[in-house]
């Protein structure tokens, strides 16, 4: 008697028969179940490139793919120009959503900023109304990268004749490890850190993801004025936060006015996954926002 498939045949039969299709149907969560967390520290076999100038984001935005030949904005590598692996792009990514989940920011940002581009960073280790800016959500773990990925084709399938959800994506990344790699010094106006890892444990606190020097690396790939937000419903980790990035000299917390004041905090509290369920549990919520400050001039000798 043949035995009924496992779940796990189960997922791995779905995605196969949905893997490449340009479909409008929305991808089932229950097909792509991965661990809540993991291990910032492991090696992934991740894929990056060796500086943001090589970062090839053509797969990623189609869209906005430059049609001008010539000289492209990014210095590439000569024989990946041959090969013709490089396109021009008309935009660069100006919002990074680091651990990103299952995609829920990013598709809540999209219509609300249709011409920036929005990348979502999947790592579980804008003012709005602008335009012009790509947004990226970066996630580390496999499944969820790819339930991401699948879902954003998707929408875009959906949205075809008004260019809907063109301005987002996500790759699979340690931002942990490699957020230099991606992006150049300040090209960043917003980064987006909802509901990360707590690591409760002691030990275990070198894997959070905001410290003393990731937040230098955040500073590195921000633009003066840019916004860090923070989201969690952990109290101990927003102190933690907090009290990390007042401690750093590029940042300062902003008012609790100025921060009810901004759209993308109310979108951060009830869009992700994370928002959600705590809302469902009748959780709390901890936001809080630091804005990056200009550098100081360099001393005159």
């Amino acid at each position: 008697m043949v035995q009924p498939p496992n779940k796990r045949q189960k997922r791995e039969d779905y995605r196969s028969a949905h893997k490449g299709e340009d479909s409008e149907k929305l991808p089932q969560k229950k097909f792509y179940r991965q661990r809540a967390h993991a291990n910032p520290f492991s090696d992934h076999q991740l894929e990056y490139p060796a500086s943001p100038f090589l970062m090839d984001w053509s797969s990623f935005y189609p869209a906005y793919i430059s049609s001008v030949g010539g000289d492209m904005a990014y210095e590439r590598n000569e024989s990946k120009i041959q090969r013709g692996e490089i396109a021009a792009m008309t935009k660069e990514v100006e919002v990074a959503d680091i651990g990103c989940g299952f995609g829920g920011l990013l598709v809540a940002l999209a219509p609300r900023m249709p011409d920036t581009l929005l990348l979502g960073a999947a790592i579980q280790p804008p003012w709005l109304l602008f335009t012009d800016r790509k947004f990226l959500g970066m996630e580390i773990r496999t499944q969820v990268t790819d339930f991401v990925q699948d879902k954003i084709r998707a929408l875009r399938n959906q949205n075809g004749s008004n260019r809907l959800y063109q301005n987002i994506a996500c790759i699979r990344a340690n931002a942990m490890k490699f957020l230099p790699n991606f992006f150049k010094k300040g090209q960043l106006s917003k980064i987006f850190l909802c509901f990360p890892d707590p690591h409760f444990k002691a030990r275990k606190h070198k894997a959070r993801i905001v410290s003393i020097t990731l937040i230098s690396e955040y500073a590195y790939v921000l633009k003066p004025k840019g916004i860090v937000y923070t989201i969690t419903d952990v109290e101990d980790l927003h102190k933690w936060m907090v009290r990390h990035f007042s401690n750093h000299p590029s940042f300062e917390q902003i008012s609790e006015e100025e921060e009810n004041c901004d759209n993308c905090v109310q979108v951060m509290k009830v869009e992700t996954e994370e928002g959600k369920k705590v809302e469902r549990n009748n959780g709390t919520k901890y936001t809080a926002c630091f804005r990056r400050l200009e550098d100081p001039p360099w001393p005159s000798y």
